[in-house]
């Protein structure tokens, strides 16, 4: 006998060490006598006995939950050819991938675009390279991560969702405008726990995209605040702030009668901060940080000489701009803690204390065409002042025949 056939045939074992080995049912089984009729030389029926255990549980396996692999089911058999979408334009090829496949991991997104597997119109890619609408993208086979279960929303995220369904003024696939409450932040700073985009956690689709940001407001500023849902809703409406084709109204209650009535305010604006606070500050061109900042403004209605309402028309979008413009021409917004500066002045009986701004209005181009038009109402505070005041809110708004630019 050779050598190979020696070591592959185990070292004889006493009794004993065959009891020890055997299962323990087999060990604990009284011995059968030999079968009528066997043949001289077949195996004792104890054998047999532990060969159909052994081979029980190899049965059973299936059946066992833990022994499921889904991820088999989950390779795709073929090529995928897919197109890219216009909410997928300008998107960075491994994004693209990220977003269409949420299972698949980092490491695999690289190594498929390294190899040259994954192809733009016919074409190698580096990862980082960006689609456009319409490019035809070759997939290859991707190995996923088993998909996990949804799951339920838990108390708290519930009522974030209703909180922000409440502020809800108009919504589609891609645009959500919210009707901000006045000490709402947009977002977080030093202390802050609860803010608008913190919240719109409680909203990221199938793909793990939440909606995004496209503008600010103050935080003491109620009003109409601008969402995008999609990706290709935020391109598109990031470029109508910057290219200035969004339309922005303002409601505001300041101290005395603006003169002219109708006018435009024009400075240059720059950031002063301090251990306690920050704010705007008039500067000239060419200082440190100062941006240009343009404001039209116009006089609804006055009670008496005391306050008048003013609509306020930005035409560009800096900091506190609103604010610091109007305290720029003596008529400072009621309530402004860091801009309200007019010495033994005191708010008339009945008015709150608060900052008298409104972002009453939003006219911008839709992403997929037409326009968005969104108005907020009131919020109650300011709601109060107007009814003590006796201001019309239905009154029509001068601001409209303000220019663009």
């Amino acid at each position: 006998m050779s050598r190979r056939i020696k070591r592959m045939n185990p070292k004889p074992r006493s009794r004993d060490e065959r009891d020890e080995a055997r299962p323990f049912k087999a060990r604990s089984a009284k011995k059968a006598g030999p079968r009528p009729g066997a043949k001289p030389g077949a195996k004792p029926p104890r054998f047999v006995a532990e060969r159909t255990e052994r081979r029980a549980p190899k049965a059973a396996v299936p059946e066992a939950p833990a022994a499921a692999k889904p991820v088999e089911a989950l390779l795709p058999t073929k090529v995928q050819t897919v197109k890219v979408t216009a909410d997928e334009n300008n998107m960075r090829v491994d994004r693209f991938l990220e977003a269409r496949f949420p299972g698949l991991s980092f490491s695999h997104i690289q190594r498929v675009v390294r190899k040259g597997e994954l192809r733009v119109d016919g074409k190698r890619v580096d990862s980082k390279d960006r689609l456009e609408e319409g490019q035809s993208v070759r997939i290859p086979p991707l190995k996923l991560d088993t998909p996990k279960a949804a799951s339920e929303l838990s108390e708290a995220a519930q009522k974030t969702l209703k909180a922000l369904k409440e502020m809800t003024i108009y919504e589609d696939d891609d645009v959500l405008v919210l009707n901000k409450p006045a000490g709402l932040a947009v977002q977080g700073g030093s202390g802050m726990t609860r803010h608008i985009d913190q919240m719109l956690e409680v909203m990221r689709d199938s793909k793990g995209q939440k909606p995004r940001l496209v503008h600010r407001i103050d935080r003491e500023t109620s009003g109409c605040l601008l969402i995008a849902k999609t990706r290709f809703a935020a391109s598109h409406l990031t470029s109508a702030f910057r290219s200035r084709s969004a339309r922005k109204t303002y409601w505001a209650l300041v101290p005395g009668l603006p003169k002219p009535k109708q006018g435009r305010i024009s400075t240059f604006l720059a950031k002063e901060e301090s251990e306690d606070d920050t704010i705007m500050r008039i500067a000239q061109h060419g200082d440190e940080g100062a941006s240009h900042a343009v404001t039209y403004y116009a006089v609804v209605e006055t009670a008496g000489n005391k306050l008048t309402w003013v609509s306020l028309k930005p035409v560009t979008g800096r900091t506190h701009q609103l604010r610091a413009h109007m305290e720029h021409i003596g008529h400072p917004i009621v309530g402004d803690p860091k801009y309200f500066n007019i010495e033994n002045w005191q708010l008339p009986g009945g008015l709150q204390n608060r900052l008298h701004l409104l972002a009453r209005r939003i006219v911008i181009p839709h992403p997929r065409g037409g326009f968005i038009d969104a108005t907020a109402p009131l919020p109650q505070h300011m709601q109060q002042s107007w009814n003590l005041l006796g201001l019309d809110a239905s009154r029509f708004d001068p601001i409209e025949n303000a220019p663009e630019e």
